[in-house]
């Protein structure tokens, strides 16, 4: 159970820093970048790959079933 909370939290955090990249470089739209350019630039980016791995951590945690554990029992 405390590892799935890790695993939750280490995903939450590296969706919160790309997602903070993604919307701080929405700033080269200002300078003249075109949408297509500003996805391009993104896509290259190590930082904003974060948010894509963030969810997928946080997804993972969600979706798989638990450990022995798993099913609530009254």
């Amino acid at each position: 159970m405390l590892t799935r909370i890790f695993f939750f939290l280490i995903g939450f955090g590296l969706t919160v820093i790309g997602s903070v990249y993604i919307i701080s470089y929405l700033n080269l739209l200002t300078i003249g970048y075109n949408f297509l350019e500003y996805v391009n630039f993104i896509i290259r980016q190590f930082e904003c790959w974060c948010a894509g791995v963030g969810i997928l951590i946080m997804s993972l945690v969600l979706i798989l079933p638990g450990g022995k554990y798993s099913e609530l029992h009254l």
